[in-house]
C-alpha cells in the first residue's frame, strides 16, 4: 500500500501556504484562529475582531450583512486568498451575501454543530447554546429539519453572553451566575450533550461544563471548519497552479474595530505565535 505524501494530506494543512482571511464580532474568532494555526502552521492568518460593534447576535441582519461586506473587502486588501466566517451569526445571515459578491473566492462558514450532538447525545435531547440573531435565522431553522432526526433540539438563547466574554473576564461570579442561569433549563430537561453555538462560547467551555453538572458533553465545531478550510485552501492552490511550499511567513495579523489593548491582552493566552495588534482603519470602524 502507498504511503500518502504529507502535502496531500487530507488531515492536515502543514505545507499549505497562503493567506487566510478570518473574522468575527470580536475576540470568539480567536477560538476559531488558534485551531487554524495548528492545521495550518505555515499559512499567513489575518483576522478582524469587529469589536467595535459587537455582538452581532443582537444587531439587524442588515447590519450584520453590511458589516461582514465591508471586512471581507478590507481582508481581500490585505491579501487574503481564502476567507473564513469565525461567527455563526454573521455565517447564518451573510455568508451568501459574501458568495454572491465573491463569487470565485472560497467562503468557508460556521454554525451550530448540530448534526455532530445529535449523532453523540445518548439521551436524545441536546441543547444549542447561541445568540439570539443566531437561533432566529433561516439558516438555523434549516439545520434542525436536517438533522435533528428523533432528538429533541432545546435551543437556548443567550443574550449579553458574547458580551461578557469580550471583556476578557473569563471566570467571574457574574459570568458564572449568567452562565447558570442559561445552562438550567437545559440540565432540568434532561439535556446531555450541549452545542457551543457562538465562537465566544468555547473560552468559557470550563463554566459551562461545571454547569450543566457530571456526564455532559459540548460540542465546538472548530475543528470541523479547520478541516474544511484545509480542504479549499488545497483546492485554491491548485486551481491557481501554485506549488505548495512557496516562501511564507507564517504570520498572524490582528485588526479590531474595538479597544487595541483589549485584544491584545485576550489574545495572548491563546495564540501559539507572536501576532501584530493594529486598530481597524478609518472608513472600516463604522458601518
Amino acid at each position: 500500500m502507498t504511503e500518502p505524501s504529507p502535502k496531500v494530506s487530507a488531515e492536515t494543512g502543514r505545507d499549505l501556504r497562503l493567506a487566510i482571511g478570518v473574522f468575527d464580532s470580536g475576540v470568539g474568532g480567536l477560538s476559531v484562529l488558534r485551531v487554524l494555526r495548528q492545521h495550518l502552521p505555515h499559512a499567513t492568518l489575518l483576522y478582524v475582531a469587529d469589536s467595535g460593534h459587537a455582538p452581532y447576535g443582537e444587531k439587524s441582519e442588515a447590519f450584520i450583512t453590511g458589516r461582514s461586506l465591508a471586512i471581507a473587502d478590507f481582508l481581500l486588501s490585505q491579501g487574503a486568498e481564502l476567507l473564513v466566517v469565525a461567527c455563526n451569526t454573521a455565517t447564518a445571515t451573510s455568508v451568501q451575501a459574501l458568495r454572491q459578491r465573491h463569487p470565485h473566492l472560497p467562503i468557508v462558514g460556521i454554525e451550530p454543530g448540530v448534526k455532530p450532538a445529535v449523532a453523540a447525545s445518548v439521551a436524545r435531547k441536546v441543547g444549542v447554546l447561541a445568540t439570539p440573531g443566531t437561533l432566529g435565522s433561516e439558516r438555523f431553522a434549516q439545520l434542525i429539519e436536517q438533522h435533528a432526526g428523533d432528538a429533541q433540539i432545546l435551543p437556548q438563547p443567550c443574550p449579553g453572553l458574547a458580551k461578557a466574554i469580550e471583556t476578557g473576564r473569563l471566570d467571574t461570579p457574574a459570568l458564572r451566575e449568567l452562565i447558570a442561569g442559561f445552562c438550567q433549563p437545559l440540565k432540568q430537561a434532561g439535556v446531555d450533550t450541549v452545542v457551543l453555538g457562538c465562537t465566544h462560547y468555547p473560552f468559557v467551555a470550563p463554566l459551562i461544563a461545571e454547569a450543566m453538572g457530571p456526564g455532559g458533553q459540548l460540542i465546538d465545531t472548530s475543528d470541523a471548519v479547520a478541516r474544511q478550510t484545509v480542504r479549499l485552501a488545497r483546492r485554491a492552490l491548485s486551481s491557481a497552479e501554485r506549488l505548495e511550499g512557496e516562501p511564507s511567513t507564517g504570520r498572524t495579523r490582528l485588526w479590531t474595530s474595538g479597544d487595541v489593548a483589549a485584544l491584545r491582552h485576550f489574545c495572548t493566552p491563546w495564540m501559539a505565535d507572536a501576532a501584530t495588534v493594529e486598530p481597524l482603519p478609518p472608513g472600516q470602524t463604522a458601518n
